[in-house]
């Protein structure tokens, strides 16, 4: 004979299974109501949710109660269920007529007699969440065993609950997540770590041809273009976020930029775990072809002044060689004089644009690179500046070469005494003090050779310390008192450096002076 125990548990091993198949939030509700009464055999049931920002109780589902009771709240503390969710301590009340604790408003707008009441507190992390209430007991008086019994089923409750509101919640965020995911206008991919294709926005379609292609693998999606760095390096990387540029040649020239973003799990006592790849890739066709013009017409324009400027140069200097030997008068002489040396400026702008253009242009594949010691190149470069230091400016230009070892460099000697020579022109020419120092340094480290020029000059602003790399950009003249040159020299350094797989970074002190160092990978 089966015992009201087993029953019992059957029933709760039932309602445990019912409760956990259901996710939906509304359907959950009412599932937990149905079965509340049967579990403790009561005419009905009611719940209550607690409203934390309020802080009150209001029916979520009270099944065969007129819709505006729902409308009706009970602070913590306030009849039955406000006590029980107070305290989170089950109650039973056989005799309702005789307690005061009983809402009588609820009876009030339903209509509805209650005769007894089992009370309990759905709990969570020791919190209570609402309230699960059986009303009027079919046979006799509500008894410890119901309690218990009701007891073991509130917290089957409030476990489901938790668990359809986490489920909701997190349905919610995929669904915001998915809406920006859609509307943003770069190209955004989710992968699996292997690069399974997860989740594509409509800017990928588009610019990786998926509705024709139908690829299921970043890789595949990514084969008709040439990508660099290449994309087994980005996947084994070791950074979180790796950066790349994509370009197809045909049919029409395509170029993209594209972040790789590993999402990174961190789990206490392992390795970080990545479970995904997030790929962005914008559309910079435009902006590569605009700077393709730029580099043509400032080739072109470099081109065509260079013969005109050579044959001005070389008239002048012949002019200027010969005012001594006749009648030209002083103002002639002076003319001539500034005719030249402004000449020779312009050739040397023209010669600095043509030198950018030619770098610009250039890439690691195209690099002539030889060995050759650092201090070498360093004299070369202070040789080459005193020659062209004008003598009758009221300057003094020291020296300081610090190469404390022999250090082998394996780059495009050219681009290096190109990069190097801007660098340290700038540390001349933006130093107003008439006694200027130079240090030249070079030194091996772990991560690479580093090639440093440091000045006594009057320091960069911190908040133009991120600008000076740009093209075209001077530390405005109000501060230096120069405005000579393009605004190209540090921006081609940059540009040598990122082709060598190297980096250049600069640190300034306001009235101590400037270091700019670039550091190559080691020979």
């Amino acid at each position: 004979m089966v015992t009201q125990s087993q029953e019992s548990l059957e029933m709760l091993v039932m309602v445990s299974r019912l409760l956990s198949s259901k996710l939906d939030i509304s359907e959950l509700l009412s599932t937990i109501m149905r079965l509340a009464s049967r579990v403790v055999g009561a005419d009905r049931a009611s719940l209550y949710l607690l409203d934390e920002k309020t802080q009150e109780l209001y029916f979520d589902v009270a099944l065969g109660l007129p819709k505006e009771v729902q409308k009706l709240r009970l602070k913590l503390g306030e009849g039955l269920a406000g006590s029980c969710a107070k305290e989170r301590t089950s109650i039973i009340m056989n005799d309702v007529a005789s307690d005061n604790r009983h809402a009588q408003k609820v009876d009030a707008k339903s209509g509805f007699i209650t005769r007894s009441l089992l009370t309990c507190p759905m709990i969570i992390k020791g919190k209570a969440i609402g309230v699960v209430q059986a009303i009027n007991k079919l046979d006799g008086d509500f008894t410890e065993t119901d309690k218990n019994n009701f007891e073991a089923f509130a917290s089957q409750a409030a476990i489901a609950i938790e668990n359809s509101r986490l489920f909701s919640s997190v349905k919610e965020e995929k669904k915001k997540m998915e809406v920006v995911f859609q509307k943003i206008k770069e190209a955004a991919i989710l992968t699996s770590p292997e690069g399974e294709i997860l989740l594509s926005n409509e800017s990928a379609n588009l610019f990786l041809e998926f509705e024709k292609f139908k690829s299921k693998n970043i890789k595949d999606a990514l084969s008709n273009f040439s990508v660099k760095p290449a994309f087994d390096e980005i996947i084994s990387s070791d950074k979180v976020t790796n950066h790349f540029e994509v370009e197809r040649e045909k049919p029409k020239k395509f170029f993209m930029e594209g972040s790789a973003i590993k999402l990174v799990t961190d789990k206490k006592g392992n390795h970080p775990e990545i479970e995904g790849l997030l790929w962005i890739l914008s559309d910079i066709t435009a902006q590569k072809m605009e700077a393709c013009m730029a580099r043509n017409f400032l080739s072109l324009i470099s081109h065509k002044f260079k013969t005109p400027l050579a044959s001005i140069n070389g008239y002048a200097q012949i002019l200027n060689d010969n005012a001594d030997s006749g009648n030209t008068n002083d103002l002639t002489k002076k003319a001539l004089k500034t005719i030249l040396s402004q000449g020779f400026k312009l050739n040397e702008l023209i010669e600095n644009l043509l030198n950018f253009v030619m770098i610009e242009n250039a890439d690691n594949s195209t690099l002539n690179k030889t060995e050759f010691d650092a201090s070498e190149l360093f004299e070369e470069l202070i040789k080459s500046i005193k020659q062209k230091t004008n003598p009758e400016k009221d300057e003094i230009i020291n020296f300081k070469l610090v190469t404390p070892e022999k250090t082998i460099i394996k780059a495009d000697r050219n681009f290096l005494k190109i990069a190097i020579k801007n660098i340290l022109e700038n540390a001349i020419k933006f130093n107003p003090a008439r006694e200027k120092l130079v240090i030249l340094s070079s030194q091996i480290k772990d991560d690479g050779i580093m090639l440093s020029v440091g000045d006594n000059g009057p320091g960069i602003p911190p908040e133009e310390l991120g600008n000076v790399f740009n093209k075209f950009y001077q530390v405005e003249a109000s501060f230096t008192g120069q405005i000579e040159g393009w605004g190209i020299g540090l921006s081609l350094a940059k540009t040598v450096a990122d082709i060598h797989d190297g980096k250049i970074f600069v640190k300034s002190q306001l009235e101590k002076g400037s270091a700019f160092t670039l550091i190559l990978p080691k020979a």
